[in-house]
């Protein structure tokens, strides 16, 4: 071989290895959430992926974990703790368990409307204040996805707050979700996501409360065919971020991830926007009736649980205050 192709050889093979040793030095970014890959917070977190390695692709490559591939968030709740997983999208159903002021958002009808909901949920002040116990948590929220509103389907009409009277509905685990159906004269059936296309097709409980996107991605519109609108609650899934994570970066850094967060925020909600009506759309070519009922009957219902909620959890009476607060004075 002449000295020219080997000195050629040599440059080559320096070359890959230059590179290989680059790619070994990024810090690889590993985000979990528990959707599907066409669901808004994935979307979301493609847009935070694509916001970090262009402005610092030769230093992080961000990895996203989709469909619960990580395991159930609250599992990785503790990944994130420990930061062996970087960012989690979680509703704060789920975080309630590790910091009780998270339960506020599980109280029904805190908002009277999902656009003060949405801004209340982005307000930068209101972030802040969640993740003032970050170094205890082991957690951050850095920003938050809507996840709509939670409204009653079932397989009989929910025309008003008495055709509740009776049903079993599965709920999200938690005792305010058990509260709240038993203010409604309804039986709670507390049981994971994944179980409950099976418990409504065999008759273990009458319907379920969720957003349009239960009916369609989770197929659960092929057994309920009848969605009614109370909006009896609004729970985000919070971008959270692991505190040892943030606590190593640079000033310049941690900016970056802020600002991604952010990003994913605003890509996810217009996601999320969209493919609610599109849902909406195909659960009604799937047989779903949708039904506008006076969400105030509903709502005086469960109103006198708010005080009890307060006396028996007053670590979320600050947010609370918050939150009515401002949804009030956006009311004006």
């Amino acid at each position: 071989m002449s000295i020219k192709k080997i000195l050629g050889t040599a440059l080559a093979v320096a070359s890959i290895l230059g590179f290989a040793a680059s790619a070994e030095a990024k810090t690889t970014v590993r985000i979990s959430h528990t959707q599907i890959e066409t669901h808004p917070d994935h979307i979301g977190f493609v847009a935070f992926k694509n916001f970090v390695e262009s402005k610092a692709g030769d230093k992080y490559d961000v990895r996203i974990f989709p469909n619960s591939s990580l395991g159930a968030n609250e599992k990785v709740l503790e990944l994130v703790k420990m930061n062996s997983v970087q960012f989690l999208s979680v509703s704060t159903a789920n975080i309630e368990s590790f910091n009780k002021k998270y339960a506020v958002f599980s109280v029904p009808f805190l908002f009277t409307s999902e656009s003060n909901f949405e801004k209340f949920i982005t307000d930068p002040e209101v972030l802040a204040e969640l993740g003032s116990d970050a170094q205890k948590d082991g957690f951050r929220p850095l920003g938050a996805f809507t996840a709509g509103t939670r409204n009653f389907y079932s397989k009989t009409p929910i025309n008003t707050v008495d055709d509740l009277k009776g049903k079993k509905f599965r709920v999200q685990a938690g005792p305010t979700n058990v509260k709240m159906m038993e203010a409604f004269g309804a039986a709670a059936t507390p049981m994971s996501f994944g179980e409950v296309y099976s418990a409504l097709q065999q008759g273990v409980i009458d319907g379920a409360e969720n957003n349009e996107l239960a009916l369609t991605d989770q197929k659960h519109g092929e057994v309920c065919k009848y969605f009614s609108y109370d909006g009896h609650q609004m729970c985000p899934d919070l971008i959270v971020a692991s505190e040892k994570f943030l606590s190593k970066l640079s000033d310049e850094d941690r900016k970056l991830f802020e600002d991604a967060a952010k990003e994913a925020q605003k890509a996810e909600f217009e996601a999320w926007h969209k493919r609610i009506a599109e849902a909406k759309e195909q659960a009604k070519k799937m047989g779903v009736t949708f039904i506008d009922v006076d969400a105030n009957a509903f709502r005086e219902k469960v109103l006198p649980l708010h005080q009890q909620l307060l006396n028996e959890n007053p670590a979320m009476k600050a947010m609370y205050e918050k939150a009515s607060a401002f949804d009030a004075s956006n009311n004006k």
